[in-house]
């Protein structure tokens, strides 16, 4: 008995370490930055089996066969429907200025065009103001109504859009939803998503999170856009999910969020359509791809369309954000929830602080994820002795994600300053290269930065020692986070 015990022992750690070996191989083989390796390998080390079980569940970036197919068959029909649609926008004059003219050779030479013309745009900066646009505009919906996002949280003004999908859908307007599932568990779990369906609505779950297939497919990989496209006409995109912040996430104890959505119209917004149907197919394999009217409306005000993550524009937003700061020269002001940088992107912005450049950003001074959270702090000292400025802000959960480059170029989305958003989710982003919407911005950043207070390095450096171990603990982490 005691030989079977000693054999099946020595079998166990035969077994645990080939399998720790094995993966611990298959980590190094997959050629990621250094920082993501090591990190991994940390957590393969300190928690044995389990650590490497964490690894093939969320290690890898695997959409899954069916998704990867779909993905790779759309690249085409996607960047031709681009490049054929707007071929008289191709070209538009940047004026020689070399943060504008580096996102447009960026776009045109990844996505098949630089920058898209818009007649009007407005920023809408408060719940109030986002959800009366987008009410009257589903009212005088004619065609078609295409909505994506995060999160659809039910309750206040959010029931009241619901109803006025049904209503639309009951006078025939088309209305198609893609909503992320682990994101919206609430939506799929209440009676709205039965009355949306029978009401003729089509309500697609993206990315559904099914346990029994983790170890096939990564289930942490989300659908993170935020858009709302009308009659191919009126668009919406920024950083706002179908959720009133008087009833989402109440009992978190950081406010309400504070978010912003840009509303535009002219043919930027039938670009963003084609951004939809590119989501819509490879999550139903159901085409969408519209052909433009025969002709667009003339437009002399221009923005860049930036759709970042598995599949399509893969590191996109990753290079536009390296791109525009190491050309600026003047400022950099950046509004982000949560500050967890890759190594290359902290570095460019403790290196442009260096250089002279005013590096500015702003971040809740409470923030809804406590890990996130520490992992933020771990970058303040060197980013404060580097010369830039960290602003806390005051008035609730700053969830706006906008970036202000010398005030020529702004970038506005749903992609926070971390990896998960940088590599990852299936993120939007538009980059404004007209004066008067960076303009919009530079007041909007304004105002968040009057309601913080700027964190001063003499006050950072007397935080506790428990803090430091935990911040420094935490750090080890932050490329997975």
């Amino acid at each position: 008995m005691q030989n079977v015990e000693n054999i099946l022992g020595v079998a166990l750690v035969v077994l645990y370490w080939l399998f720790t070996a094995a993966v611990t191989l298959r980590v190094a083989a997959r050629r990621n930055p250094v920082s993501v390796t090591l990190s991994w390998l940390l957590v393969i080390y300190i928690l044995p089996v389990v650590g490497a079980v964490l690894y093939l569940m969320f290690g890898e970036l695997n959409l899954g066969k069916q998704r990867a197919r779909r993905a790779e068959a759309m690249v085409e029909p996607f960047l031709q429907s681009i490049a054929s649609d707007f071929a008289a926008t191709k070209v538009p004059p940047m004026g020689g200025n070399s943060l504008t003219q580096g996102i447009y050779q960026l776009l045109a030479t990844r996505m098949g065009i630089g920058a898209l013309g818009y007649k009007q745009m407005a920023l809408l900066d408060t719940p109030e103001l986002i959800f009366s646009h987008l009410c009257n505009d589903v009212r005088a919906a004619q065609q078609s109504i295409h909505i994506e996002t995060y999160i659809w949280f039910p309750g206040g003004r959010v029931d009241e859009l619901s109803e006025e999908l049904i209503k639309a859908s009951e006078r025939g307007v088309k209305v198609s939803l893609l909503i992320d599932h682990a994101g919206s568990r609430p939506f799929f779990r209440s009676p709205w998503r039965k009355r949306l369906i029978d009401a003729g609505i089509e309500v697609v779950p993206a990315l559904p999170v099914r346990l029994l297939r983790a170890l096939a497919q990564r289930i942490d990989l989300r659908m993170h856009r935020k858009l709302v496209v009308i009659d191919g006409q009126i668009a919406y995109s920024g950083s706002m999910n179908i959720a009133d912040p008087l009833y989402f996430k109440k009992d978190a104890n950081v406010g309400a969020w504070v978010d912003i959505m840009l509303r535009l119209d002219g043919p930027a917004a039938r670009g963003l359509d084609k951004v939809f149907a590119w989501d819509w197919e490879v999550e139903t394999g159901l085409r969408r791809l519209e052909p433009a009217p025969p002709s667009l409306p003339a437009c002399y005000k221009w923005l860049s369309i930036l759709p970042s993550g598995p599949g399509v524009g893969d590191d996109l937003i990753g290079q536009a954000v390296l791109s525009s700061i190491y050309r600026a020269n003047d400022s950099i002001t950046i509004s982000t929830p949560y500050f967890v940088p890759s190594e290359a992107i902290f570095n460019a912005l403790c290196q442009a602080a260096e250089r002279g450049v005013r590096v500015k950003v702003l971040i809740p001074e409470r923030n809804d994820s406590k890990l996130v959270g520490w992992a933020s702090r771990a970058f303040y000292q060197r980013f404060l002795e580097a010369g830039g400025e960290i602003h806390l802000f005051r008035g609730g959960l700053l969830h706006t994600k906008a970036m202000l480059m010398d005030e020529q170029l702004a970038l506005v989305g749903s992609v926070n300053l971390d990896i998960r958003s940088l590599q990852l989710n299936f993120e939007l982003t538009v980059a404004l290269f007209s004066p008067e919407g960076c303009t919009s911005i530079r007041q909007l950043l304004d105002g968040y930065q009057a309601n913080s207070h700027q964190l001063q390095l003499s006050d950072w450096q007397e935080r506790s020692r428990a803090s430091r171990v935990l911040e420094r603990g935490v750090f080890f982490l932050s490329p997975l986070l």
